[in-house]
C-alpha cells in the first residue's frame, strides 16, 4: 500500500542558506589475498586484541582432507602471522570465529570427518597461537551444520545452525549450548511442518538469545525471515516472521542500543531485481519499526550487519553487476543512519566474482571485510581481506556555502524540483544516482551563469523510462565542489 505524504511547504525560486549534508565514502587502506592453487573462502573476520585480524573459513589447497577448516592470523596490516588447518579426510568447514577471554579462539562449522552422523556441528577451541585445545562434535545420524557461535556470559558457548535429524528429513533450526570446555548442556530444535533454519545468534542483555534465519513453516510466503527470542535455556519466548509472498532470508541479527533488534538478509518479495538487500529494525518485542531494501536488477544480498558506535548500521554482502554484458559479483557495503537511510554505499571487485561474507568494526573507527575473490590471488578462489578507513561520515556545511541545493517535494511521486545557487559562472553537473553509485539520469551537464537555477526530475532514467521507487541521491558538482542530497521516490 502506497503511503501518502502531505507536503507542508512550497518551493520558490529563492533558495534558503540551509545546512546541506555531505555523504562521504571511506577509502580502502589495504586489501590482501590468501590461498593456494585451489579454493579458499573466508566466512568470518574479527579484530583481535593485538590490533590484528583473525579469519576463519575453509581451504582445499592445504590440510588433510577435501576441505579443511582454515584459520588465518594477521597483523594490523594484514600480513600473515600464521595459519592453521583443522579436519580429517572428509569435508570440514569453518563458518564463525570469536576471540575468547583467554586470548584464544572458538570456531564453529561442520565436519564430515568426525562425529556421529553424515555431517555434524564442529566446535574447535584453540589457544592464542591457533593450536588446538579441544574439539567437539554435536549431532545425530543425519546432517547438522553450525553457522554461528558466541561466547556466553556463563563462560560457555551457544551455537546456531540447522539439523535434518529430527523432522523426517526436513530442516529444523538447531541450537547447542555448551559449558566452557565444550561439553554439551542442552540442544533445542525449532520449526514446523516444512524447512526452517538458523544462521545467526546473539546473547541478549536479559541473558537469553535472539536468533534469525528463515522459515518455510510459518509466515506469509515461501520462506520468510524468522526471528526467535528465547530465554537462557533456549525456551521460546516469542517468534516473528517478516516477508511477502516469495522468498526472504535473514542472515545476521544483533541487539541494538535501544533494546531492539536489527536483521539483515535478502528479499525476493519486495525486490526490484531478483533479490534485494533487506534490512529490518524491530523493537524489543520483535515488532517492526521500519524496513529498507536496496538493489538493482540482479542479485543483492547482505550477509553481515553491525550497529556502529556513531549510530546507524554497516552492512556487508555482495551485488551482481553487468559490465558490457558480462555479469559478475562485487563485495557490497552499505552504511546507514539510525533510521536505515543510506549514507553511502560502495563496491569492490575485479572482472570476476567477489563475495562479502563478514564485517567487523575496527578500533580506528573503520571496518574489516572478509570474503572470497576469483579476480585476484593464486587459486580458483582466495580469501580476500579488506581494511576500510574510518569513514568521514556526514558533515554539515552551515555557513556561507558556495552553492546550496534543495529538493522538494521529498518524498515525491510525480516530480521534484531541485534548486541551486551559483555565486559565479561555471560548469555544472547534476546527476541522479542509485545507492551503489550508478548514474540513473543526468539532469544538467554544462556551463551556467551565476545566479539561481532550478531543474525538475520526473523519476525517469536517461532513456525517459520511469524507474522503480526507492532512495536515490542527487549529486551536484560545480568545479571542485561536490554536494549530495537524498531523495525518496514513491510509486
Amino acid at each position: 500500500m502506497r503511503r501518502q505524504y502531505r507536503q507542508t511547504f512550497l518551493v520558490g525560486v529563492a533558495i534558503l542558506l540551509l545546512a546541506t549534508p555531505l555523504f562521504s565514502q571511506p577509502d580502502t587502506l589495504w586489501t590482501k589475498t590468501y590461498g593456494g592453487s585451489e579454493w579458499e573462502q573466508a566466512w568470518s573476520v574479527q579484530q583481535t586484541s593485538d590490533g590484528g585480524y583473525i579469519v576463519a573459513g575453509y581451504t582445499s589447497s592445504f590440510g588433510a582432507g577435501e576441505d579443511d577448516v582454515w584459520l588465518l592470523k594477521t597483523d594490523a596490516n594484514g600480513d600473515t602471522l600464521w595459519t592453521r588447518t583443522y579436519g580429517g579426510e572428509g569435508d570440514d568447514r569453518g563458518s564463525e570465529i570469536q576471540q575468547t577471554s583467554d586470548g584464544g579462539y572458538i570456531i564453529t562449522g561442520w565436519t564430515t570427518s568426525f562425529g556421529a552422523g553424515e555431517e555434524d556441528v564442529y566446535l574447535i577451541k584453540t589457544d592464542a597461537d591457533g593450536d588446538t585445545l579441544w574439539t567437539k562434535t554435536y549431532g545425530s545420524a543425519d546432517i547438522e551444520e553450525g553457522y554461528c557461535v558466541q561466547p556466553t556470559s556463563d563462560d560457555g558457548y551457544i551455537i546456531a545452525g540447522l539439523s535434518l535429524s529430527f523432522d523426517g528429513g526436513l530442516l529444523d533450526a538447531y541450537l547447542v549450548k555448551t559449558d566452557a570446555d565444550g561439553n554439551h548442556l542442552w540442544t533445542k530444535e525449532y520449526g514446523g511442518d516444512e524447512s526452517d533454519a538458523a544462521y545467526c545468534i546473539c546473547e541478549t542483555s536479559d541473558g537469553g538469545y535472539i536468533i534469525t534465519g528463515f522459515t518455510e513453516s510459518f509466515g506469509a510466503g515461501r520462506d520468510d525471515v524468522w526471528l526467535l527470542k528465547t530465554d537462557e535455556n533456549g525456551d521460546t519466548l516469542w517468534t516473528r516472521t517478516y516477508g511477502g509472498e516469495d522468498y526472504e532470508i535473514g542472515w545476521s541479527v544483533c541487539e541494538t542500543s535501544d533494546g531492539g533488534y536489527v536483521i539483515a538478509g535478502w528479499t525476493e518479495s519486495f525486490a526490484v531485481g531478483f533479490w534485494d538487500v533487506y534490512l529490518i529494525k524491530t523493537d524489543a518485542d520483535g515488532d517492526t519499526q521500519w524496513t529498507k531494501t536496496w538493489g538493482g536488477m540482479h542479485i543483492d544480498v547482505i550477509i553481515s550487519v553491525q550497529e556502529t558506535p556513531a549510530g546507524g548500521y554497516i552492512l556487508a554482502g555482495h551485488t551482481y553487476l553487468s559490465d558490457e554484458g558480462d555479469e559478475h559479483s562485487d563485495i557490497y557495503l552499505i552504511r546507514t543512519d539510525p533510521n536505515g537511510d543510506s549514507l553511502w554505499s560502495r563496491t569492490w571487485g575485479g572482472t570476476s566474482n567477489e563475495y562479502g561474507l563478514s564485517i567487523c568494526l575496527t578500533s580506528d573507527g573503520g571496518y574489516a571485510v572478509a570474503g572470497a575473490t576469483s579476480s585476484f590471488g593464486a587459486g580458483g578462489y582466495d580469501v580476500w581481506l579488506l581494511k576500510i578507513a574510518p569513514e568521514i561520515g556526514v558533515k554539515e556545511v552551515v555557513q556561507e556555502p558556495i552553492f546550496v541545493t534543495q529538493v522538494a517535494p521529498n518524498p515525491f511521486s510525480e516530480k521534484t524540483l531541485i534548486g541551486y545557487q551559483l555565486p559565479k559562472s561555471g560548469n555544472v553537473q547534476i546527476a541522479v544516482c542509485d545507492p551503489i553509485g550508478r548514474i540513473v539520469n543526468t539532469l544538467v551537464d554544462g556551463y551556467q551563469n551565476a545566479g539561481i537555477h532550478t531543474v525538475t526530475w520526473d523519476g525517469s532514467d536517461k532513456a525517459g523510462k520511469k524507474i522503480s521507487a526507492g532512495v536515490y541521491f542527487i549529486k551536484v558538482e560545480v568545479g571542485e565542489e561536490r554536494y549530495t542530497g537524498k531523495v525518496v521516490l514513491m510509486r
